[in-house]
C-alpha cells in the first residue's frame, strides 16, 4: 500500500529501564505500520509491554532508541512542550481507566481538549454536544462521571479522544473494566467509527473478541512483535 496512507510508523523501537541491579529490556526492536482507517490490535500477556508501546507511539514516553512518526512527523526529536501540543492536536487516547475529571460534567470533559486547542467556548460546546450525541449520550451531557455507568464513562472518554479529530486513537484495554455486554457495546462503537468514518485505531487488548474485530493483529512476545494477520 502507498506509504502516503500510513498514519503511524514505528521503526526499531526499544525501551529499556535501568534498575540498580540490571537493565530491564521491555521492548527490544518493535516495528509496525498503521494505515489510515485501519483498526489494529496489539495483544500479549499481561506485563509484556503493550501499554509501554502505546505510550511510546503516542508521545507520552520516549523510546531508548528507534523512531516514531505520525503522518510522517517525527515525534522522537520533539521537546516536551512540542509533544504536548502535538498529542492534543493529532492523537486521541482511551485508557482502561477513563480519567474523566470528576468535578466536571460529561460535556465539560469533552470540551477540555478543544479549549486547550484554543477553540472558542461556543465552538467547543457545540462540537462536544455533537460528539456526545454521536456516542449515544445526548441525554447525559450535564451528568458528572459519578452519575454515569462504567460504559457511559468510557463513551465519554471516546468522545473526548475524538474531540480534535485526531489522526489516530490509541486505546489501552478500553473495555478492561467493563462487563461483557457493556464491553461489546464499546467494541461495536469503535468498529463503527473505523468502518463508517475511516477513523484509525491502535488498540492494546487481551480481549480476543475485540482483537478479532481488527483487520490487523500483532502480538508482543519477549520484547518483539509478531504479526498474526
Amino acid at each position: 500500500m502507498d506509504s502516503k496512507n500510513n498514519i503511524l510508523e514505528a521503526k526499531d523501537i526499544k525501551r529499556h529501564f535501568q534498575t540498580p541491579e540490571t537493565t530491564l529490556k521491555v521492548l527490544n526492536g518493535i516495528s509496525l505500520t498503521v494505515v489510515k482507517g485501519d483498526m489494529v490490535a496489539v495483544t500479549g500477556a499481561s506485563g509484556v509491554g503493550k501499554s509501554t508501546l502505546l505510550h511510546l507511539l503516542g508521545g507520552l514516553d520516549r523510546p531508548t532508541s528507534g523512531e516514531v512518526r505520525i503522518n510522517n512527523i517525527l515525534l522522537t526529536d520533539k521537546t516536551e512542550e512540542e509533544l504536548a501540543d502535538f498529542r492534543n492536536k493529532h492523537v486521541g487516547f482511551v485508557f482502561q481507566s477513563h480519567y474523566l475529571l470528576q468535578d466536571f460534567s460529561a460535556l465539560e470533559n469533552v470540551m477540555i481538549p478543544l479549549l486547550v486547542a484554543r477553540k472558542s467556548h461556543h465552538e467547543a460546546r457545540k462540537k462536544a454536544e455533537l460528539l456526545l450525541d454521536f456516542v449515544g449520550l445526548s441525554d447525559r451531557t450535564s451528568h458528572r462521571p459519578t452519575q454515569l455507568s462504567g460504559g457511559e464513562q468510557q463513551r465519554v472518554a471516546v468522545a473526548r479522544a475524538l474531540a480534535n479529530e485526531p489522526d489516530i486513537v490509541l486505546a489501552d484495554e478500553p473495555s478492561g473494566n467493563l462487563d461483557t455486554a457493556t464491553g461489546r457495546k464499546l467494541h461495536d462503537l469503535l468498529f463503527r467509527l473505523s468502518q463508517e468514518h475511516e477513523m484509525t485505531f491502535l488498540i492494546a487488548t487481551h480481549n480476543n473478541e475485540l482483537a478479532e474485530m481488527c483487520r490487523q493483529q500483532y502480538e508482543i512476545v519477549e520484547g518483539k512483535i509478531i504479526e498474526r494477520r
